[in-house]
């Protein structure tokens, strides 16, 4: 073995991030440096086609509507969990979308890998395809210049990567088996937390925990996650509102639960908020209104987060069926939402007092039961 393999070797055993950026760096510029066009009008949705995934490109206009300008293969293959129709991953956060650096990542549930493209406008350039470290990668998050996967089957895994220019270099040692039952689709999101001290993972099926690891800035994530378990809630997705508060949906209870985040990882209950609807499985804050997606009544759910946390219930909104996975414009003035049922994106326009005003809707190609959406 080389020297410089032997350094490689031993920079990712101990995951030493400022090391391995400098061992790993692209000689080509950072995506962050490069000239990009104004603006983030765009809107992107991950197809999980499975015999092809692909990752279409829409821009946003003036008044909220998207235009298709483009379908990109991630080179990987999309999945399909058994029983599922509209959501054929069975979870929230797919794609992630990382405006500072122009990168967009995307799992590949059926080839175990993770696509990374640069971006540019409504351009993208696949740059990588690596392995996600587990078995059917469902859930991707980011923070500065780590990255990291969730792996729903096998137990369920979390993968840790660090960015180096436009590419990710797998940390082996920032791997980490939840132990779940192997049977069962078991993961619903993985994210960090807004400071990125920590990562939080919701389980199902026989999980059904939050799962929080604290993060060490070079010495990734805990050896052990502090465990929440919420026996008969089933929590899936969740975000995060400005003040940090965690606000989860439990589709076991068609609810929203709220807790707030300890230093130490621990969480707080802070109350629950039924929908009234069936399904409630994914989250997404505009500004300081927060909307879930309750996939069986096909409907979103709005709420008004108050100065203290409170919930106010702002009624439900109806769409195509089959309502998934969500994301906001930067601004939060316009929310758009994936419809499995018909493979569809719903746009809506967000008004001032949080009402949601439908304003069209576009196709994904070879979208049927697709999940993964990210906004500039």
């Amino acid at each position: 073995m080389s020297l410089a393999r032997a350094r490689i070797s031993r920079t990712l055993t101990t995951g030493a991030v400022v090391a391995a950026a400098a061992l790993f760096a692209a000689p080509a510029a950072d995506a962050a440096n490069s000239p990009q066009p104004k603006g983030s009008s765009v809107v992107f949705v991950q197809s999980d086609d499975t015999t092809a995934n692909t990752v279409v490109a829409y821009e946003r206009a003036a008044d909220g509507t998207l235009t298709q300008k483009g379908v990109h293969a991630t080179g990987g293959k999309g999945g399909i969990l058994p029983g599922t129709v509209a959501d054929h991953l069975a979870s929230q956060g797919s794609l992630a979308y990382d405006r500072h650096h122009h990168l967009l990542y995307a799992v590949n549930a059926g080839s175990d890998t993770v696509t990374v493209f640069a971006v540019r406008g409504t351009h993208l350039r696949r740059v990588q395809e690596i392995s996600s470290g587990g078995s059917f990668p469902v859930s991707v998050t980011f923070h500065g210049d780590r990255v990291y996967v969730a792996n729903t089957l096998g137990g369920g895994s979390v993968q840790g990567f660090v960015r180096t220019g436009e590419r990710l270099v797998k940390v082996p040692s920032w791997n980490r088996n939840l132990g779940l039952d192997k049977a069962t689709s078991a993961i619903g999101q993985i994210s960090f937390t807004p400071d990125g001290s920590k990562l939080v993972v919701t389980t199902k099926a026989s999980g059904q925990s939050i799962d929080v690891f604290p993060v060490g800035t070079h010495s990734g994530p805990s050896a052990r996650p502090v465990v929440t378990s919420t026996p008969g809630a089933v929590p899936f997705g969740f975000a995060f509102d400005s003040a940090g508060r965690l606000r989860v949906t439990e589709v076991g209870t068609n609810s929203v639960g709220t807790f707030t985040v300890g230093r130490d990882g621990r969480l707080t209950a802070k109350g629950t908020v039924p929908t009234g609807q069936t399904a409630t499985c994914w989250a997404v804050t505009a500004g300081n209104h927060l909307y879930v997606s309750n996939a069986a009544s096909g409907t979103l759910s709005g709420y008004r987060v108050g100065a203290q946390g409170q919930l106010t219930a702002l009624g439900n909104t109806a769409t195509d069926a089959g309502t998934v996975d969500a994301a906001a414009s930067s601004d939060g003035r316009y929310l758009y939402v994936q419809t499995g049922i018909k493979g569809l994106v719903d746009e809506f326009r967000v008004g001032a007092n949080g009402s949601l005003t439908a304003i069209g809707s576009v196709e994904v190609p070879g979208g049927v039961g697709g999940e993964g959406i990210a906004a500039g």
